[in-house]
């Protein structure tokens, strides 16, 4: 048996904790340990004990880059708009493009005596409301309340590093183009209420497409499909043109990125010309006809034409749109020819457009051609994304973020057709092919040419 008095425990007192305690953390027996004499964002004093002269490691950290406990330094962490990729303020890193060394000590300095510095003061709002706010700078020398280089020390200072990088993506979203959207949205309410917008004959509504419909389709345009064209310099600056291209994806959402693209690089219209179904389609006809769009008739075409104004027109309609994965990047028949006819009669060159990637956003697998029927739709699709409806819900119909490629093709020349040859049917058959050749040609030429569908 084990001996009786090796089971009895030792009971500590209070006192007797409180003492090795203290002698752990170095002090003397009725001392207590230091705490760090920085303030925080709020006012209020840190509770973090000391470790490195009167700060704690977050505080030491954020005022100079302060060695660990143990002697070691810290390892260094991206701070994406800081002094350089290797640290916080005040450390050697490679300063940001367009700022000397000089003006990143600056900053360094301000920030280490910004308001959580020991004995330095909280920034208050207001302290400066002229340009200096712009870069984050205040008078007094440190970050100004609210700027977003006062909103990262105060998350370094918080030891929130990784919210830094979120910060910074905020902060590059909101750059021009942001803001010129914005005060381009806040003119357009401004002449909503007080009238003073213009509507055409047709129903376009410029100020509603330029300052609401584009901005809206920008991300798609530039993040979500991220669109690259070339050979912009073939569609004309001015005057009458007729531009001409292939119609896929299920939806017309080629027709919308098409005409934002030629908008932003021409800064022109692009007038569309639409199908019946489009027009007598409640609430769709009415938003067609004010972005823009008209009737594809010969009429309203010629009408554009004769006025100067660049004309859009997809000859596949409903069959290039409907086709299934199968028939992708070939092209479906485009019609009688009426769209060479037009461009004939008002002398006007066509352009031949060849848009690589709006197949793949909405990849239909079959046509359910009774539910269309009953529906009077063209076409009903069956597309993969519906599988995932269970899954993801609403989010599954989203497209497919594939890689767009957009090519204007060298003008066709139309005054070829002129006198007799412009009533000739087989001459406008004859021209109709050429450019339906042309945009076949362009096509295979980009898928090629495309690394993959999604990059």
């Amino acid at each position: 048996m084990s001996d009786a008095a090796s089971n009895d425990a030792r009971v500590y007192s209070l006192e007797d904790q409180r003492a090795a305690r203290e002698a752990r953390s170095g002090g003397e027996p009725g001392e207590h340990r230091a705490r760090c004499a920085a303030v925080t964002g709020s006012g209020s004093p840190c509770r973090n004990y000391a470790v490195e002269g009167e700060l704690c490691r977050v505080h030491a950290r954020a005022s100079g880059g302060a060695q660990g406990t143990h002697g070691r330094t810290p390892p260094p962490r991206r701070q994406p708009g800081l002094a350089g990729p290797g640290g916080p303020p005040g450390s050697t890193g490679n300063a940001p493009s367009g700022r000397s060394k000089g003006q990143e000590g600056g900053d360094a300095a301000a920030e280490r005596s910004g308001p959580s510095a020991p004995g330095a003061r909280t920034a208050r709002l207001g302290d400066d409301d002229g340009p200096e706010g712009a870069t984050g700078a205040a008078p007094g020398g440190g970050p100004s309340y609210g700027s977003f280089r006062w909103a990262e020390t105060q998350l370094l200072q918080r030891g929130y590093g990784a919210a830094v990088d979120g910060l910074e993506l905020l902060r590059d979203a909101a750059d021009d183009r942001f803001l010129d959207a914005l005060r381009g949205l806040v003119g357009f309410l401004r002449r909503r209420v007080t009238g003073e917008y213009d509507v055409d004959e047709f129903g376009f509504d410029e100020d509603l497409t330029t300052h609401v419909l584009m901005p809206l389709l920008r991300p798609l345009h530039r993040t979500y499909w991220r669109v690259t064209s070339h050979g912009i310099g073939h569609v004309p600056p001015e005057g009458g043109a007729l531009l001409v291209a292939n119609h896929a994806g299920t939806l017309p959402a080629d027709a919308l990125i098409t005409r934002l693209d030629v908008f932003d690089l021409t800064g022109r219209h692009a007038r569309e010309l639409g199908a019946d179904l489009v027009f007598r389609t409640p609430f769709v006809g009415e938003f067609a006809r004010k972005t823009g769009a008209t009737l594809a008739s010969g009429d309203d075409a010629d009408r554009l034409l004769a006025a100067g104004e660049l004309v859009a027109v997809w000859p596949e309609g409903f069959k290039g749109l409907g086709k299934p994965w199968r028939d992708r990047y070939k092209l479906q028949r485009f019609g009688r020819g009426g769209f060479v006819a037009t461009a004939s009669r008002a002398d006007v060159p066509i352009i031949p457009t060849a848009i690589v990637g709006s197949e793949e956003i909405y990849p239909m697998l079959f046509d359910l051609r009774i539910v269309a029927r009953l529906l009077g739709f063209p076409y009903f699709p069956v597309v993969p994304q519906m599988f995932a409806l269970p899954l993801l819900g609403p989010f599954a119909l989203l497209p497919l973020p594939s890689k767009w490629i957009i090519e204007y093709g060298e003008p066709i020349d139309t005054t070829v057709l002129s006198g007799e040859l412009a009533e000739d049917p087989m001459a406008l058959f004859d021209l109709t092919d050429q450019v339906r050749e042309r945009i076949q040609q362009m096509l295979y030429r980009n898928l090629m040419g495309r690394r993959s569908v999604f990059l």
